[in-house]
């Protein structure tokens, strides 16, 4: 099981054998669950048994665990078996793993190893686990959104969580657009805001953008459009917006233009209104003629 070459064997075994077969070598593991889980062939075979054999076995292999779930977190091979344990193992048996996360949910969802964890309890936990992670998760969005792992697990929220947690999150971000945008991590989370909030999210997003200014006076859509990572927020604004809103969003663009062309993240949003500019026949949203210098 620990060997380069032997361990596709047995992993072979695992997906191909007969339950006889089966049974036999997940005994023969019985004891050894930990330092195979840490170990680079090793990890993949406790994997390979977890998808393969009943849930008693199951059981019998992640009992093993207890009491080790963070050292196994953060190694760079049992995490993929912890993995792997919450995607295939009854959640129910599961609950020593949401016990060991207490507390530590936010240093877990800045690690490497420990966001990949956090977001597989959130795919495949019961709503009463989740919940647990979810709580503490919300205590540190404002320094998640900006990690360079903690920003993954957010969107991960965004994406796939409940209306309600997706709220929680769009209210931390609103009113902090323009500076969260114009960071390399945050503003990833700012562009699943935009795509995954409400309606009426959406539409105080767009208006928070289109109406604030920074420090020195310019309107944070004009700072927006030619920061290397704003911008993208403003592509990502002009995509999902609805008509009204898509109007507005021109019509505030469209002074700064020739500005625009000076700047290579401004020239992307000029790339995207001349997209939308040929759907619509030469003419803007609302119907005038906006010409375009060449880029």
């Amino acid at each position: 099981m620990t060997d380069v070459f032997g361990n596709y064997v047995i992993q072979k075994f695992f997906e191909f054998g007969l339950p006889e077969h089966k049974q036999v070598l997940a005994q023969r593991l019985t004891g050894h669950v930990l330092p195979l889980a840490n170990q680079m062939y090793g990890c993949r075979v406790i994997q390979k048994a977890l998808e393969s054999i009943t849930p008693e076995m199951q059981i019998d292999i992640v009992k093993e665990l207890d009491g080790h779930v963070l050292k196994c977190v953060k190694d760079q091979n049992g995490n993929h078996v912890v993995q792997k344990c919450i995607e295939c193992v009854d959640p129910n048996y599961l609950q020593f793993i949401i016990e060991a996360f207490r507390g530590q949910v936010c240093t877990l969802s800045t690690h490497p190893y420990g966001c990949r964890v956090i977001q597989r309890i959130l795919e495949h936990c019961r709503p009463d686990q989740t919940d647990v992670i979810l709580s503490e998760l919300h205590d540190f969005t404002d320094r998640l959104v900006m990690d360079q792992y903690g920003n993954y697990v957010i969107q991960h929220v965004l994406e796939h969580g409940r209306l309600e947690e997706k709220s929680k999150i769009v209210s931390h971000v609103s009113g902090s657009i323009l500076q969260l945008s114009q960071h390399k991590f945050a503003s990833n989370v700012v562009e699943k805001c935009v795509t995954y909030g409400s309606r009426a999210e959406k539409a105080v997003l767009i208006e928070e953008v289109c109406s604030s200014v920074d420090e020195s006076g310019q309107s944070a859509l004009y700072v927006m459009m030619k920061d290397q990572f704003a911008n993208y927020v403003i592509q990502k604004m002009l995509d999902i917006s609805e008509p009204n809103q898509r109007k507005i969003l021109v019509h505030k663009i469209r002074p700064h233009v020739s500005t625009l062309r000076k700047y290579t993240y401004g020239k992307h949003i000029i790339a995207k209104l001349e997209k939308y500019l040929m759907k619509n026949g030469g003419g803007d949203l609302s119907g005038s003629p906006l010409t375009l210098p060449s880029i």
